[in-house]
């Protein structure tokens, strides 16, 4: 009787371990060897300065991402071991948490670069260069889980992902489509297109800008 006791008290255990933690404690406040989301992406996954905006990107992209972390296909030396430390129904409960939060409203009084924005909407065909909204999608709000919203993310970060693709440095693009058009691009096209993002509206939560 007291090794049935004992067998069941270990798979409520086990049970509990398993269990997904509430997403929005992670982000809050963190959870046992996990920093709290909000201290580098902002209370609201607003992101700030170089570390990304995760509101209202789509899940699977976000959950792709934090898997990527975890098994080291994309390397970061403040997520990789975030993402080591969450179990895969946290990844993927946090990807649908912020999934749900609303991106922060456009900087309508800032202007876009209009190099970026020649960039971003037709490319630099004599460099081999697509626009970028061929696969980010009309104003670079995103398609899906393989090409992420650019609209209203931060410039830090996007130029500082697509110097990476650039130069080897991050490589868990699908099919290497990010990698040839970044190698051919120079800094200061880079920062252009980057800032032009930046001011964009981001789509909202059910597909309104």
């Amino acid at each position: 009787m007291r090794c049935r006791t004992l067998f069941a008290a270990g798979l409520l255990v086990s049970a509990g371990v398993a269990m997904a933690a509430d997403p929005a404690t992670i982000a809050r406040a963190g959870a046992p060897g996990v920093a709290a989301c909000s201290s580098c992406h902002g209370a609201a996954g607003e992101g700030q300065g170089s570390f990304p905006r995760l509101a209202g990107l789509d899940s699977a992209y976000l959950a792709r991402q934090l898997d990527d972390f975890a098994t080291g296909r994309r390397a970061n030396a403040v997520m990789s071991p975030i993402a080591k430390a969450l179990a895969s129904a946290d990844r993927q409960a946090l990807a649908q948490h912020y999934a749900r939060l609303p991106p922060p409203p456009a900087a309508t009084a800032a202007r876009g670069d209009p190099a970026g924005q020649r960039l971003a909407m037709r490319g630099a065909w004599a460099k081999s260069v697509p626009a970028c909204v061929q696969c980010h999608g009309p104003g670079g709000r995103g398609v899906g889980a393989a090409f992420p919203a650019l609209a209203g993310q931060s410039a830090a970060y996007i130029s500082a992902q697509l110097k990476a693709f650039r130069d080897g440095l991050r490589k868990n693009d699908p099919q290497a489509l990010m990698r040839a058009p970044a190698s051919r691009l120079s800094d200061d096209e880079i920062a252009a297109v980057a800032q032009w993002f930046s001011v964009q509206p981001a789509r909202r939560p059910g597909g309104d800008p």
